[in-house]
């Protein structure tokens, strides 16, 4: 890995990668997705303990495997409504505050706040010098996404872009990687305030899921408004910790709110883990 990597996927076709990719790990022809499935599981070595399926073969397809579910328990939020809960499993990859619109992307590394919200203005200006967190998923972890907090779903827009990786590596060396990638943007307002989660698209990354929307990437090209109403599949509020996407390879959560909203746990330090449920902050307001 390292800069020959970063290099080389400047050349990569990333799209036609995905759809590959989005093929092979849907086939439920036996031999082949339990070959995917036992050369993933001796790589990275998941947790099957929490899993509804600990068998990581009796798995339908190595999708299957990839996004399954976990037991009821096996995660939890902390009673207090204002706790701002993780809403996936990962490591910490920057918590802090914006410098205006500039947040830190890696040492040496920024990017804008327009530029990740494709330029919705009246948004960016809400958000303006307010908290980041960016919440990295490695292919281990578990990779379905939960509310943070309970939020009613305002808007949600898909941005067409590239698949760079999203590893440290990259977004060491990749510039305005976030906003490069394809991504997936949704805006809430909870009874405290507004908050928005921006889905990061990777390599390999076949598709990102929401219970709302169904499938809404792979798809290159303009950016789509997502519906609200008519062909949404679920209710546009949402308590904290139920389940509202998944991604279907492994990418990263960007957390966002306005300024004095909240404050970051002061233990929120880049390369902490957490686990959907994990306190990440407080809300002030």
């Amino acid at each position: 890995m390292g800069r020959g990597f970063v290099a080389l996927q400047y050349l990569l076709p990333h799209h036609l990668l995905c759809r590959i990719a989005y093929a092979l790990t849907r086939c439920e022809t036996g031999w082949f997705k339990n070959l995917l499935i036992r050369r993933f599981v001796r790589a990275y070595r998941p947790a099957m303990d929490d899993a509804v399926e600990r068998e990581p073969t009796r798995y339908p397809s190595f999708n299957a495997f990839f996004t399954r579910a976990l037991r009821d328990g096996s995660r939890s939020f902390e009673p207090d409504p204002r706790s701002i809960g993780s809403c996936c499993d990962g490591t910490v990859s920057r918590a802090g505050l914006m410098h205006d619109t500039e947040m830190l992307q890696a040492k040496g590394r920024n990017y804008s706040l327009e530029a990740l919200l494709a330029a919705q203005q009246p948004l960016a200006q809400t958000l303006r010098s307010g908290s980041y967190a960016t919440l990295y998923l490695a292919p281990s972890n578990y990779h379905r996404l939960h509310m943070p907090l309970s939020g009613h779903l305002r808007s949600a827009w898909h941005v067409p872009g590239r698949l760079f990786s999203v590893n440290e590596a990259t977004a060491a060396r990749v510039p305005a990687l976030y906003a490069r990638n394809e991504r997936v943007i949704c805006a809430f307002e909870s009874e405290h305030g507004p908050f928005v989660m921006v889905l990061v698209g990777a390599l390999f990354v076949g598709s990102i899921s929401t219970i709302w929307h169904g499938q809404v990437t792979p798809a290159p090209g303009t950016r789509a408004v997502q519906p609200l109403e008519a062909g949404t599949h679920a209710d546009l509020w949402q308590q904290r910790g139920a389940e509202f996407a998944r991604f279907n390879m492994g990418s990263t959560v960007i957390l966002l709110f306005p300024p004095g909203a909240m404050r970051w746990d002061p233990a929120l330090l880049s390369g902490t883990a957490v686990r959907v449920g994990s306190r990440l902050g407080q809300l002030t307001r």
